[in-house]
């Protein structure tokens, strides 16, 4: 392996329109000169549109837009969500990448974006970066027909700057930069918010102090930048100029030393109290066999519970502990309802809710009773969920369902069939 300090050749590969692609392709339709879009036509014509053609968005309807705003004018067509079929062809893709580096210098950022470190394969195949990414994009594009545009750079940031910024632009898809170029052609670059990590509110912060450019935020002073954004300025100065420490190795390296399980949902409809009460249920049911199947407890709840977006009001928020870190549902399911109750306006509609399982460990197997528990109905609480995991790993989650969500608000068996909150497509 090449020495971190070295000077490293990192790609930053991103599959063009990923979900609309792979619906071309199972079409036998190009890529480049199909209007498609990949929304759910069983949802409202506000649901947001999941992928946009090439062709669409180079007519102007842009990424991610809900599907009432493409012009009228348009002829498109609108392909059902399957997000395994997507993750069938990720997977197939991901294969392809390992034909060229090993898996220790690969970094998968998401479905449709991976960082290769190709710095120890150039020698090997006799080529540059660049020659390298060329090879890879054309490999997919042969072997699985998805196009890819690709940022090359010298840290990861570069990369991914690279990719962003300037690979749209080049005729071959594939942007190229080092901090010295970095600086010469990124620092007017506007807006702000084109630059990794940085948000709306990050750029507004910044504006309110004159600061419109990274060339003006490399030369700002880092007093100031440490005034308004804390530890957080010292990643934002690197950035400022082109600078990131951090290697894939670093980052394959990584543990946290606090994990949470989350689970979330936007309602399709406004939830009266007693429903969503159903959905809190459902969902902190899930999440304990979640964690039954991965041998971990949580002593420690947190709920968000979001109302209709017509209210325009905050959200109730609570959190609640237990006297010992568990994952049975008969400690877990009442300790969530109780936090629901407490902290829910039960005449206010309800649209999203969010449930966390704070500072999951390890179940060790061994358990510290109470007075008030019974160890024996715990016993078979938790042999029935090791059952239900079972049967549902064999025949399917909705196998075997709890009485409460056959209610006509229950999720969870729509759910069962989603990926990611969108139709499997199985």
């Amino acid at each position: 392996m090449a020495s971190a300090t070295e000077n490293r050749q990192y790609l930053c590969i991103d599959l063009k329109s990923f979900y609309a692609s792979v619906e071309c392709v199972e079409r036998g339709l190009d890529p480049m000169t199909t209007n498609l879009v990949v929304a759910d036509p069983e949802r409202s014509d506000k649901t947001i549109c999941l992928a946009v053609s090439p062709s669409l968005k180079a007519l102007g309807v842009r990424n991610r837009c809900r599907v009432f705003e493409i012009p009228r004018g348009i002829q498109y067509i609108m392909a059902p969500p399957r997000m395994q079929k997507y993750i069938d062809y990720a997977a197939e893709i991901y294969a392809v990448y390992l034909t060229y580096v090993s898996p220790e210098d690969i970094h998968v950022y998401s479905i449709d974006e991976a960082f290769l470190d190709v710095t120890q394969y150039l020698t090997l195949y006799q080529t540059d970066a660049k020659g390298l990414a060329k090879r890879i994009m054309e490999d997919v594009a042969t072997k699985v027909g998805v196009r890819a545009t690709c940022g090359v750079g010298t840290n990861l940031y570069l990369a991914k700057i690279a990719l962003d910024i300037t690979a749209k632009h080049a005729s071959d898809f594939i942007g190229i930069l080092d901090e010295e170029s970095y600086c010469r052609t990124m620092w007017d670059h506007r807006p702000l918010t084109d630059f990794w990590r940085i948000g709306p509110g990050t750029a507004r912060r910044l504006e309110e102090h004159g600061l419109y450019t990274m060339g003006a935020v490399a030369h700002a002073s880092e007093d100031t930048l440490y005034r308004i954004f804390g530890v957080d300025a010292e990643l934002l100065i690197d950035h400022a100029w082109g600078r990131e420490p951090t290697t894939i190795a670093d980052i394959r390296a990584y543990h946290s030393k606090t994990n949470c399980l989350t689970s979330g949902q936007v309602l399709m409809r406004d939830y009266a109290f007693e429903e969503g009460e159903l959905i809190v249920r459902e969902m902190m049911d899930q999440l304990c066999l979640e964690m039954v199947d991965k041998e971990v407890t949580t002593s420690s709840l947190t709920l968000h519970v979001g109302y209709s977006n017509q209210l325009h009001i905050d959200s109730a928020r609570g959190s609640a502990s237990l006297a010992d870190s568990t994952n049975a549902d008969t400690l877990l399911l009442p300790a969530i309802v109780t936090l629901y109750r407490r902290i829910v306006n039960p005449r206010l509609p309800i649209r999203r809710i969010n449930i966390t399982c704070n500072r999951v460990i390890s179940d060790t197997g061994t358990y510290q009773y109470s007075l008030f528990d019974d160890p024996a109905a715990l016993e078979r609480s938790r042999t029935l969920q090791h059952t239900v995991l079972e049967l549902k790993k064999k025949y399917g989650k909705n196998a075997i369902l709890k009485g409460m969500s056959l209610e006509d608000a229950a999720t969870a068996r729509d759910r069962n069939r989603q990926i990611g909150g969108h139709k499997s497509g199985e």
